[in-house]
């Protein structure tokens, strides 16, 4: 783990300008190097609302954190892009250690190869012609480009094949069969399909190979923590038994095989089994996780207790995860006594949970810091551009006040802004970062 981590924009991107949400258009047209030398503050209004701000310090705390853990378990982390998608938080993760990253689809993959990044997984089938010759194109182009991705059918392997001997890449297109399970997402559902699948992949040598094994265990739920917890152990336990059949009947490729899944919620598990597992090859176990980097309000911090629960003392480990993304917004009105409307929507921040108001802000005023909003605050619902909040009839907040939210499901708000300023605790921008979705 590298405690020296710094976070840096990333050189030679678009500059910025009144284009972008939360910039201000006075400003003209900067780089995104010099956001740190503009001396804008948050509070001061120097940015416009809605915006979304990330928190420098919470942000370094967090991969530190998971890094600190994946070291200590002895596997290894691809954090997933599709998080971010911000070639400066990838850099970040990278810079700590991070074995390499995780895309879903080809987009997201020609964005981290114009960035440079090397070593991908894409986490789902290559599928599609365009995409297909890019992959074995790319491959062929550059020989450091390492490159994984999934297959859980034969027509899908067969397809591959076909356009890997056509284009000749020089080396072989290297796959990780997938595991599923019932009325899961992708993946074979049973042991025969997979080794049916396994099998086609390495008879298709040297144009295929079988790198490993992968699953996805995240949207196990719906039961209770003990009930959940089961179904994952019990989803890892058929992991490792394709594996090690795959391994008796030498279907892998030579060297290390991975073993891949670990999202945000049961990596603790993940690491735990798959570290332990012999199929009689050496292994990697590679985690995926992505939205540990900025944490949350609600989904995270929910999953957070669930692990705390699990290992009081990884979660203690330096005090866990913090959250590292906020919306702030001004109070648009207060039609009425118990209720407010604020300037930000569905445009602006995820809504699979609602959005939590945290604390607020009267800018003109000699406040030391944003005050803990009282109990009674609450979001109702979300317009595209107005949120609509239930409050106390003697709550504090009056029309242009700043309010700042804590949000759930991080991809979901990052995936709406072009561009985020980088906070210290006072609220002053010490960098931004840019997305590309």
């Amino acid at each position: 783990m590298n405690n020296m981590i710094s976070l840096h924009p990333r050189s030679g991107e678009r500059p910025l300008d009144g284009l972008e949400k939360g910039i201000p258009g006075h400003a003209g047209t900067i780089s995104i190097e010099s956001t740190s030398h503009q001396n804008w503050n948050l509070l001061k209004e120097d940015l416009l609302l809605p915006v979304a701000v990330l928190k420098h310090d919470a942000l370094l705390h967090n991969v530190r954190w998971m890094q600190r853990f994946v070291d200590e378990s002895g596997v290894a982390i691809a954090p997933h892009g599709k998080t971010t998608m911000s070639p400066a938080l990838l850099d970040l993760q990278l810079a700590a250690g991070a074995w390499g990253i995780t895309v879903a689809t080809v987009h997201q993959l020609q964005v981290a190869r114009q960035f440079g990044f090397s070593r991908i997984v894409m986490a789902n089938q290559l599928v599609g012609r365009s995409g297909i010759e890019y992959v074995l194109e790319e491959m062929k182009r550059d020989p450091n480009f390492e490159f994984w991705c999934l297959a859980d059918s034969t027509q899908n392997v067969e397809r591959l094949a076909e356009a890997a001997q056509r284009i000749g890449a020089g080396r072989p297109l290297r796959l990780l069969l997938e595991i599923g399970y019932a009325d899961g997402r992708t993946g074979c559902r049973d042991q025969a399909t997979a080794i049916e699948v396994a099998r086609a992949i390495a008879a298709a040598s040297p144009y295929l190979a079988l790198g490993g094994i992968e699953g996805f265990e995240g949207l196990m739920g719906g039961g209770t923590l003990a009930d959940n917890v089961g179904r994952v152990e019990a989803f890892l336990d058929r992991v490792v038994a394709v594996a090690a059949i795959c391994a008796r009947q030498d279907q892998f490729a030579p060297g290390e095989v991975i073993l891949s899944l670990g999202g945000s919620i049961y990596y603790d598990i993940v690491a735990e089994r798959l570290r332990e597992a012999d199929i009689g090859r050496p292994t990697k176990v590679v985690l995926r996780s992505g939205c540990y980097i900025t944490h949350d309000d609600i989904l995270y911090r929910r999953v957070f207790d669930a692990l705390r629960a699990r290992r009081p003392e990884l979660a203690a480990m330096d005090g866990g995860l913090r959250p590292a993304l906020e919306v702030w917004a001004y109070v648009q009105s207060r039609p009425e006594r118990a209720k407010a409307i604020l300037g930000f929507g569905k445009r602006d921040a995820s809504y699979d949970d609602l959005p939590v108001p945290l604390k607020w802000y009267r800018p003109g005023q000699a406040l030391a810091a944003p005050a803990s909003l009282p109990p009674g605050h609450r979001v109702t619902h979300l317009n595209d551009q107005h949120c609509h909040m239930v409050i106390p009839v003697d709550s504090p907040l009056a029309v242009g006040d700043m309010v700042a939210f804590g949000i759930s499901h991080p991809c979901l708000t990052f995936d709406k802004w072009r561009v985020i300023p980088v906070v210290d605790d006072g609220y002053t921008c010490v960098s931004a970062i840019r997305t590309y979705f």
